[in-house]
Order: C-alpha cells, then structure tokens, then sequence
C-alpha cells in the first residue's frame, strides 16, 4: 500500500509524467484535480492524471510504465464516473488514467436471425461508457434487457469490476465476453465473463486493468414496455435514495439481511460526524457537505461500523472504495484502501 503522504518525487512519477507528456502530449496532466471528478466532490488531486481516448493510448501508457520501471513503485487509479470511489484530502500519489473517447462507444451487433425475439441481439460498449446511457440507448434501439443499468451512476468498466446490479439483473446475469489492457503488463486481451469470476460486487478485475469494451447480451423486446420500466427505476430511485454528494451504498449487504436496517437500528440516521452525515433518506448512504472534507466521511465511515458491529458483531464491509488512505483507513486492521475506481 502507498503511505498517506508519499511524494510523487518519491514514486517516480515525475519520470512517468515526462515521459507521457512526451507520448501522449496534453492528455497527461501533473497536479490534476481528482475528488472533484467523484461523486462525493471531496479529496485531493492526482500526481498524474492521463485521459484515454482510445485502446492506443493504454497501450502507451502501459509501455511508459514498463519502460520507466514504475510497475509496483508508481500507484495506479482507473477512475470511471466515480461514483463509488472517496479520495483522501491529500489525494493520490499516482497515476490516474481515465478512459474516455473512442472508450464510451457503443455497438449493436445483429446475428443472424436478430430480427427473431428468441435469438440474443449483442451489445458491445466501451468500458468508459456510463450505465444509463447504455440502458437508455439500448432502449432506444428497441432492446430488453439491460433496463436495470439506468439506476446506477457508473461506467462499464466499474461494472465489470464489482458486478454491478440492481433491480433484479447484475453484470453478471448479462455479460458474455469483454476486452482489457493490463497496464501492469501482465495480461490483458479478450475472455468469456465466466474469466472474471463474478460474484456479490467482486470480480478478478485488478487495480491496473482497464475495460476496453464489454459485450452484453440482450433481446429484441417491446420498446414502450422498456421505456415504461426505465421510468419506473428512475422513480424508485428518486423516491428511495438521496441526491447531493455521495457515493451510492456505503456498505455491502450482509448475507440475509440489509445494512442500512442494521445502521438505522443503531440510531444513526441523520448521524454526523463534521462535514459528513449518515441519510436522513437511507441509512446506508453518507452524505458530504460542499466544501467538506473526505477525512470525515472515512470517520463517519469507521463510526458506523463500530457502532453497529458492537450492536449486531456484524462488521460491515465497504461497498465505497478508498483511494490514497493507507492500509488502516477505518482504523480496524482491516486493509480498506483500494486504487480501483467504482
């Protein structure tokens, strides 16, 4: 794990950013805003952050981590729409590489025999390309199927990594094949979903690797039917989860039951610890103030925890990943910092 205050000087990343600057020109920036890219709109910046346009410049950035020998010294984040990510005050001593571009397309591929309801209709869409959009589109298209995705503020990529789901459907229940970069240099190309091991928000997906594009499988269905339920998750959305800064679900849900029961039957609802508060609206969900500070949801964070696992011995497991913390963020032995966007 990298330490709180690691100095980009001190990973090499100064190294890394001359190089990228030399291959991917105004794409790399040193010093980049990153928690205001999130969700939650609170952390620091990234040492280096590099935008993406295409499978290309992963490649590249691949080679210029190789040919520096950053791999294991220089940290690296992939950042999606952040919407489950929560970046320290002091940011992340990194390289971040956010996919974008030629990364977000999207691509119905017609079988043979499509025009029949029965025979599966592919869609393959970039690893950068957010959840709604995917379900809106394929909506558009007069395809079932991937509706459930209109309720989850990601990206592709960020589903692949930890199965994202909801309404009924995940990742996993829809997924046939993907393509990847290792930016690590050890693998990467393309697989079948069952290579990603998916489970209940967990994959084999590691920290360096990127989605390139991730092939669906979905249906020829009744437009206004589809359209009708994407309504109707966006309604149960708005109705049962708050707006504002956030990140979605803080905790996983423990086998049989939910963790936003456990932390409102602690008595933690509205709950708050300086510029963060547990929802008014769910309890599994932590509000940041404007202007607040990412340290206070991490707090907030470890004080639930506490308090419910003294009240159930459940240990809640965080669903939100934690980027730039150290080993020990809830402060529990348990390492929770994480370097993978969801």
């Amino acid at each position: 794990m990298t330490p709180d205050h690691a100095s980009p000087r001190a990973l090499g990343a100064e190294e890394v950013l001359a190089t990228l600057e030399a291959r991917l020109g105004g794409r790399a920036r040193v010093d980049a805003p990153l928690g205001a890219l999130t969700t939650y709109r609170v952390g620091g910046n990234a040492a280096v952050l590099v935008d993406a346009e295409g499978e290309e410049d992963l490649v590249a950035l691949r080679d210029v981590l190789a040919s520096t020998g950053a791999v294991g010294r220089v940290p690296v984040l992939v950042l999606g729409k952040g919407s489950n990510l929560l970046v320290a005050d002091t940011g992340f001593p990194g390289v971040v590489v956010r996919p974008g571009g030629r990364l977000a397309a999207l691509e119905v591929v017609e079988p043979t025999g499509a025009a029949d309801p029965g025979v599966p209709v592919l869609v393959r869409a970039g690893g950068a390309l957010g959840l709604p959009v995917l379900a809106r589109r394929t909506v558009d298209a007069g395809l079932g199927g991937l509706e459930w995705a209109v309720g989850i503020p990601g990206s592709v990529g960020g589903a692949l990594k930890m199965n994202a789901g909801g309404h009924g459907a995940d990742t996993a229940s829809c997924l046939v094949r993907y393509r990847w970069v290792d930016l690590a240099g050890g693998g990467g190309g393309e697989a079948a979903a069952a290579q990603l091991r998916l489970g209940y928000r967990t994959s084999a997906l590691g920290d360096a690797d990127v989605v390139v594009w991730a092939e669906f499988s979905a249906r020829r269905g009744d437009s206004e039917r589809s359209k009708a339920l994407l309504s109707e998750i966006v309604h149960w959305r708005r109705a049962h989860q708050p707006g504002g800064s956030n990140a979605g679900s803080v905790f996983t849900n423990p086998p049989d039951d939910s963790a936003g029961r456990l932390v409102e039957a602690a008595g933690l609802k509205g709950f708050r610890l300086g510029s963060a508060r547990v929802s008014e609206k769910h309890a599994n969900f932590i509000q940041a103030d404007d202007g607040g500070k990412a340290a206070d949801v991490v707090a907030l964070m470890a004080h639930v925890r506490r308090a419910v696992a003294s009240a159930t011995g459940i240990l809640l497991r965080p669903e939100v990943q934690l980027v730039g913390f150290g080993d020990d963020p809830l402060g529990d032995g348990e390492c929770g910092s994480r370097k993978v966007d969801r």
